[in-house]
């Protein structure tokens, strides 16, 4: 998810650094998409910022020989409205990434209040998972998966004290309420190829495109997850 970019860059260096740690650290929906797709899609949209270009569009240029990730990344945005204006205080943020043999792009629409709380109202995904047997348990999959992702992106942390784990149950470990959750689309793109995942894909997207709605709505970067206020 990391050094398999689809984007036109011509210098990459990917490096890892895997810490030991006395704590067991296992696995996790989308397994190690989940935090790489949250950093390439983030820093995407910072050179985008940097080269003074809509996020979408400098995507999309970068995107000349992946047809798949092309359209996925279309049919979000055109799903999303995208450059189309938004009710006030509500901004954008997208986020692209294939994983598990399947292309899943993302739109958050959110609002952040005066005390820099996030909420999220919407969600638009696009998704390519080859040929399609179910298309009810795929749209089930990618609203699992966009809930899951919310949860951790919003409020997934666990935490240490004196050797043991400080978080015991849903009050100090709390997931998205049915209150929280936004309006999800999901479109699913036609497709003649092999079927890929679709268990996993639907989470990498979601935070990367939260975290790039939240800088524009605040100018401010979330570089650390969960989202504080």
């Amino acid at each position: 998810g990391a050094d398999d970019l689809p984007y036109a860059i011509a210098n990459i260096y990917v490096d890892l650094h895997s810490p030991k740690s006395g704590v067991p650290v296992l696995w996790w929906r989308s397994v190690g998409h989940s935090h790489t797709a949250f950093v390439v899609e983030s820093f995407l949209d910072e050179l985008a910022h940097i080269a003074g270009q809509d996020p979408y569009q400098y995507r999309l240029a970068l995107l000349k020989d992946h047809p798949r990730h092309k359209a996925v990344l279309n049919r979000a945005a055109e799903m999303a409205g995208w450059g189309r204006p938004l009710p006030q205080g509500h901004f954008q943020g997208i986020a692209l990434h294939a994983s598990f043999g399947s292309y899943v792009a993302q739109v958050a629409e959110v609002s952040v209040n005066r005390e820099g709380r996030v909420r999220v109202h919407k969600v638009a995904c696009a998704v390519d998972c080859g040929k399609t047997v179910n298309p009810d348990t795929i749209i089930a999959q990618m609203e699992g998966g966009i809930v899951f992702g919310l949860s951790a992106a919003l409020y997934g942390e666990i935490t240490f004290k004196k050797g043991r784990v400080e978080q015991s149950n849903f009050h100090d470990y709390p997931v998205l309420r049915m209150h929280e959750m936004p309006e999800v689309s999901v479109a699913i793109i036609k497709s003649s190829e092999a079927p890929g995942g679709i268990g996993e894909p639907g989470v990498p997207p979601i935070a990367p495109a939260v975290c790039n709605a939240i800088f524009a709505a605040t100018g401010r970067r979330i570089r650390r997850l969960p989202i504080r206020p």
